[in-house]
């Protein structure tokens, strides 16, 4: 009996062992898929390393490129790994790299593109871009946008672009530039990062964006400055397209019939305020280039109030034909368009009473 029980025991150790080891097997073979390479594609992507992030922290940057197959077990390969601390910069990878490989490249300071990444929003305006250049770069603020002012310098750029006018030497104007500088990504090499290697390259950009409208923006109605100015009002206005084509002809029908614009979005430049900020009555009263809710002032503004994406100089291009002379959002975006001031106000009052005016 006792060798039966014995038996009976070692071969339970025995099939115990075995379960255990295919077990071993099978979290060892997903492991492996999981860590492998995601497709056979060489394409590079670039991922961006941002000052503060780590190894764990990139994990969604990499799954959102598609570059690992799980979050989980590129943090589970990590813990095995230990790799050198991870330094910010543009690193460039591909999908047919495992997660082995990528954590590699990742923990090569060596590996690192040359080049610094610098992005500038859609309806960012210059002042907001000088700081976004002084936060990535050696060149302070205040710098950046002295030499876009400086007279000699502006000769100089209209003497190699097209688009830029005498239009730009307004004495009213805040920034000459203003509404000229295409908001984009730009990758710079760090022998580029000086002020005029920056705004010559974003000017390029501006240039290759705005060349298929040559033609309409050189003889059309308006000039190239009233149509970027146009275009940086309805940047602010509106979001999607349809709405910035309808908010552009709502415009220019109160332009064509001699009415002011009434934008609140000039009356924020005006008083250089974000728009975050509440307006008072003052600034909404107070009269200069700008500030369209001034009642003397019929017109565009005496210049561009941001740098607009191609999306909205198209609309400022072709504007959407209607018979309404007013608009207002609501809180989510969404545009409502009115034909006189009582519908105006009546739409005013409704989003309030829904909690959805965006004052």
């Amino acid at each position: 009996m006792k060798k039966v029980r014995k038996f009976k025991v070692g071969k339970f150790l025995l099939f115990l062992l075995l379960l255990i080891i295919i077990l071993f097997l099978i979290i060892l073979g997903i492991y492996k898929y999981q860590t492998s390479p995601v497709s056979s594609n060489t394409d590079s992507k670039t991922i961006t390393v941002d000052e503060g992030d780590n190894y764990f922290s990139v994990a969604s940057k990499l799954k959102e490129q598609n570059l690992i197959r799980s979050e989980t077990f590129y943090k589970i390969y990590l813990r095995f790994a230990k790799p050198n601390t991870l330094i910010s910069g543009d690193y460039e990878l591909n999908e047919a790299m495992s997660v082995p490989e990528i954590v590699k490249v990742l923990s090569d300071k060596n590996s690192r593109n040359s080049t610094i990444k610098i992005t500038f929003r859609e309806g960012s305006n210059i002042s907001q871009m000088a700081k976004i250049v002084e936060e990535k770069t050696d060149i302070k603020a205040d710098e950046f946008i002295s030499q876009l002012a400086d007279k000699t310098y502006l000769d100089e750029l209209k003497q190699t672009y097209w688009f830029i006018q005498d239009d730009i030497y307004n004495s009213e104007i805040y920034y000459p530039l203003e509404g000229y500088l295409f908001p984009d990504t730009y990758h710079f090499e760090k022998s580029e990062l000086n002020i005029d290697d920056i705004v010559r390259k974003i000017l390029d950009n501006t240039e290759n964006k705005l060349e298929p409208y040559k033609d309409q923006l050189q003889n059309g109605n308006y000039t190239v400055h009233q149509i970027l100015t146009m275009a940086s009002i309805v940047e602010l206005e509106a979001v999607s397209d349809e709405d910035r084509a309808m908010v552009a002809g709502v415009l220019y029908n109160r332009l064509n019939d001699g009415w002011s614009l009434g934008c609140d979005v000039t009356t924020y430049y005006a008083a250089k305020k974000s728009m975050t900020e509440r307006l008072t009555q003052s600034d909404l009263t107070a009269c200069n280039g700008y500030n369209t809710r001034c009642t003397s002032m019929i017109g565009l503004p005496v210049g561009p109030i941001d740098n607009p994406s191609i999306s909205s100089i198209k609309a400022a291009l072709n504007p959407k034909e209607n018979n309404y002379y007013y608009f207002v959002a609501d809180t989510n975006k969404k545009v409502y368009f009115t034909k006189n001031a009582q519908e105006h106000d009546r739409i005013i009052a409704k989003l309030k009473d829904e909690g959805v005016w965006a004052a």
